[in-house]
């Protein structure tokens, strides 16, 4: 496996080694301790599955209480994957980093506690996998815009595209305007 440091260093990116011959592939997804050695010492409690259309744009969630890193990839399809970085104490705060995860390159994202996080689907499916460090609190969980201008994802959307956002996230506040910020 490698652990390839982004430009805000506490998000991961991660390559796992791929075997494939003629009858499919197999490679680990999560192993404690090549994890651990990779800088990610973590303790998963939750695995959730989501499945979504092409241009569903799903983010900027975090939690201000039980707070959750995630350690999230793609099993069929492929999406532009965010991490926001909501620690107000950050050097980074503000910062986002992007990556392309699909079934094709099965790259893996780790998105550590203290940053909202968001998908955009590009493929017509996604199944969307993730674990998590903590328990999904619905009363502690807050969204950023996805398209805040004080942010600035710069999200692949074609031209004429509108992405579909469920209700939180269309009517999200800015991160100036966010509630409870870390």
């Amino acid at each position: 496996m490698e652990f390839i440091a982004t430009r805000i260093p506490d998000v991961v990116l991660i390559k796992p080694k791929v075997f494939g011959d003629h009858r499919g592939f197999f490679l680990e997804t999560w192993q404690e301790r090549k994890f651990r050695d990779g800088g990610i010492d973590a303790h998963f409690v939750q695995d959730n599955h989501s499945r979504s259309s092409q241009w569903v744009l799903r983010g900027l969630h975090y939690q201000v209480r039980q707070t959750q890193g995630k350690l999230v990839r793609v099993t069929r399809g492929s999406v532009y994957d965010v991490a926001v970085d909501v620690r107000r104490s950050s050097p980074t705060f503000g910062q986002w980093v992007g990556a392309e995860l699909s079934d094709v390159n099965q790259q893996m994202m780790w998105v550590p506690a203290g940053f909202a996080h968001g998908f955009l689907v590009l493929s017509e499916t996604v199944d969307f996998v993730y674990k998590c460090t903590d328990f999904y609190a619905p009363e502690h969980e807050r969204t950023i815009r996805w398209n805040d201008p004080a942010v600035g994802v710069e999200w692949p959307i074609p031209p004429g595209v509108v992405p579909t956002l469920a209700g939180k996230d269309a009517g999200a506040p800015g991160l100036r305007e966010a509630e409870d910020l870390l």
